[in-house]
């Protein structure tokens, strides 16, 4: 009995140690590249992760996500990803970080974390709030190296691909070139919400063909900031 004991300690032990903190989803609409993006930055940073699909996203319960600390969607196609999920699982996303999980959305991600009612299925973390494209899409730009400047004056050189602006919600963590907001971070119910419309954790080989005068490494480091703000919830300064 006692040696049963142990072991069933030792197996419910080994269990809790295996539950990652931070869940990543890789289903239907997100880029290939950048869900290797962001594993390769939660690889760097020592950070436990699993991921799941359009399917296991739609099949988790609210209990099961209120499992992990920290749900991350990356960039891809936010229309794509969102006809991938079911309005129930939007709703039950919305549950988790209400009560207690926290999101990292970047730039697809960020767009499905605002509000599309009746343009797409999203998860609605902004209290009604919904983001368009940052400016330099009307001029006909699909992608460019952006400088964004944070709340202590310092300039990182990000990548950025059909991103939003996100004005309206939250406190502005990083700007635009023309002031607008490019990174933001606020509360959603209990859960602690960044969202970004630049690529941090974009790699070197993303930046042919463009010219940038900044390493892909000080990108990538603050990508390592943001992603340690967003499951520890801790504000980053802020204008």
């Amino acid at each position: 009995m006692v040696l049963l004991a142990i072991v069933m300690m030792a197996c419910h032990s080994q269990g809790a140690k295996d539950r990652a903190p931070i869940l990543v989803f890789s289903g239907a609409g997100t880029s290939r590249g950048d869900v290797v993006a962001v594993e390769r930055m939660l690889d760097d940073n020592h950070l436990e992760y699993t991921t799941a699909n359009s399917a296991q996203l739609n099949a988790m319960a609210v209990p099961r996500l209120l499992g992990y600390r920290l749900i991350i969607v990356p960039g891809g196609n936010f229309m794509d990803m969102s006809a991938s999920l079911t309005p129930r699982t939007a709703a039950r996303v919305r549950d988790a970080v209400h009560s207690g999980v926290n999101y990292l959305g970047i730039c697809a991600g960020a767009f499905l974390a605002g509000d599309g009612r009746g343009y797409y299925n999203s998860f609605n973390l902004t209290a009604g709030v919904r983001f368009g494209f940052y400016g330099a899409e009307t001029k006909g730009i699909r992608k460019a190296a952006v400088p964004i400047v944070g709340a202590d004056d310092v300039s990182i050189e990000h990548y950025w691909e059909d991103g939003p602006e996100l004005t309206g919600w939250g406190a502005v963590v990083g700007k635009y070139p023309d002031g607008t907001p490019a990174i933001v971070e606020g509360r959603s119910g209990q859960g602690w919400v960044i969202l970004a419309g630049v690529h941090p954790e974009a790699p070197e080989s993303w930046r042919r063909g463009m010219t940038f005068t900044m390493p892909a490494g000080a990108a990538n480091a603050y990508a390592g900031t943001l992603v340690r703000a967003a499951l520890n919830g801790s504000p980053l300064p802020h204008y």
